[in-house]
């Protein structure tokens, strides 16, 4: 869906591509995000695009994102409106300061029922790169929220998640910081580094981003690809699994929760569990009188950022 690849020559749009991938998820019922609409690093611009002048580089940004909003509109779950703002500068270069801000509330404008990310790397993954701290995404996520007035709430948060070695510990502590914000988290684009240790640390970032309160949704970035994955592929050529895809597997059975757990409420009709994200089925059944007091509820227990834990509170009445 990026731009270089939708528009190759101006004014002349093919979207047979991200058309062809969107057929093929619909008809297995994968929900997809949107990414994305502008990319911040002037190396990855359609490239008629850098020699515009301002108000032709405006008009062309205008006629894009309407495009390609409008096209998928009801189709995708959420945008990365401004790709890698942190990092790079090449819309704000040319049309001024507020470039990525005016791109937010236009998307905003054109979709109200969806969130738009600003997605980063190294906020998560590199204590040390000083333009993507938790207090750097902060505070562009602010002025962007700012700009947009009623919209701010329309705001999401994505975080790259390309590790070497994962510190837990910042890791954790940035997400508990961000969730402070009460906007949507998601974990967009992880993988990690090739290397002897790698399926455990993938195991471990996925735990850890799947146990958060404030995480809303995590996606591997593992694309095959015959000649080789970005930086991490699951399987093989013959597609066996490597010790990566066993990893995800093994939570994904994990996280599946389709094991049936019996309790009994106490003394008041209570009965209360902590639980993982996810959809719940609750059968209540009474023993002495079973042949007329059964009910069937579902239920979804969401993200919450107050508390480390998913609590169901369930109440039985009789």
């Amino acid at each position: 869906m990026k731009w270089y690849t939708t528009e190759t020559v101006q004014g002349k749009e093919d979207y047979s591509l991200p058309d062809s991938i969107m057929t093929l998820m619909k008809q297995h019922n994968i929900a997809v995000r949107g990414h994305n609409i502008f990319w911040d690093d002037p190396h990855y611009q359609p490239n008629w695009v850098p020699s515009l002048q301002p108000n032709d580089l405006s008009a062309a940004a205008n006629k894009r994102i309407n495009s390609i909003m409008t096209k998928y509109k009801g189709q995708v779950i959420g945008w990365d409106v401004v790709n890698e703002n942190l990092h790079f500068n090449f819309f704000e270069s040319k049309l001024g300061p507020d470039a990525a801000a005016t791109f937010y509330k236009m998307a905003a404008g054109i979709d109200h029922s969806i969130p738009l990310f600003m997605n980063e790397f190294n906020t998560l993954e590199q204590k040390g790169d000083a333009a993507s701290t938790p207090a750097k995404y902060l505070e562009k996520l602010k002025n962007i929220q700012t700009f947009m007035g009623a919209e701010a709430k329309r705001m999401a948060i994505g975080l790259e998640c390309h590790f070497d070695v994962p510190s837990l510990p910042y890791i954790r502590s940035s997400l508990d910081t961000l969730a402070a914000t009460n906007l949507p988290i998601w974990l967009t684009e992880i993988d990690v580094k090739s290397g002897p240790s790698q399926a455990m640390y993938l195991e471990q970032v996925l735990r850890e981003g799947h146990s958060h309160p404030g995480v809303s949704g995590m996606i591997i970035w593992s694309a095959w690809k015959p000649n080789g994955c970005y930086r991490m592929c699951l399987t093989d050529n013959n597609f066996k699994n490597l010790a990566t895809g066993d990893v995800v597997d093994k939570l994904l059975k994990e996280w599946g929760i389709k094991a049936t757990v019996e309790a009994k409420t106490d003394a008041a009709g209570f009965f209360e569990a902590s639980l993982f994200h996810g959809e719940y089925e609750v059968k209540i059944s009474d023993p002495v009188e079973a042949a007329n007091s059964s009910v069937s509820q579902r239920f979804k227990v969401e993200p919450r950022h107050d508390s480390q834990d998913q609590i169901m509170l369930l109440q039985v009445s009789t």
